[in-house]
């Protein structure tokens, strides 16, 4: 397996962990299961959020971009296939996310940052 390969599937691993962590139980916090490999995930708290306002699904969209980003940023800045795969990995957990929490306020936000990008 190549450097590349393996950071890619080390960012998906990743993508995976941070989707595990936003899964909503019935506190309105989530809580990652251990996974068998040892990936990087955050925990996504929005107790404090009204996601039936406009304001709250942003400040929860907001918060899961910036977890995104925190799992899946590139070691390695200047390797193109590194960029690329975090760029994905950003994408693919903040797409999981949303859905995850299943809010149409978070849906329409997200969709609406995925039109202007």
């Amino acid at each position: 397996m190549t450097s590349a390969t393996s950071r890619i599937s080390d960012l998906r691993r990743a993508a995976a962990a941070l989707t595990a962590c936003l899964i909503v139980g019935a506190s309105a916090t989530a809580y990652a299961a251990a996974p068998a490999v040892t990936s990087p995930s955050v925990r996504v708290n929005y107790r404090d959020l009204n996601l039936a306002t406009e304001q709250g699904a942003a400040a929860l969209y907001a918060r899961i971009v910036s977890a995104a980003h925190t799992v899946c940023t590139a070691r390695d800045s200047r390797g193109l296939s590194e960029l690329a795969a975090a760029q994905a990995c950003e994408a693919q957990a903040i797409a999981h996310a949303v859905r995850d929490v299943n809010n149409p306020r978070l849906a329409a936000t997200h969709s609406a940052h995925q039109r202007q990008s």
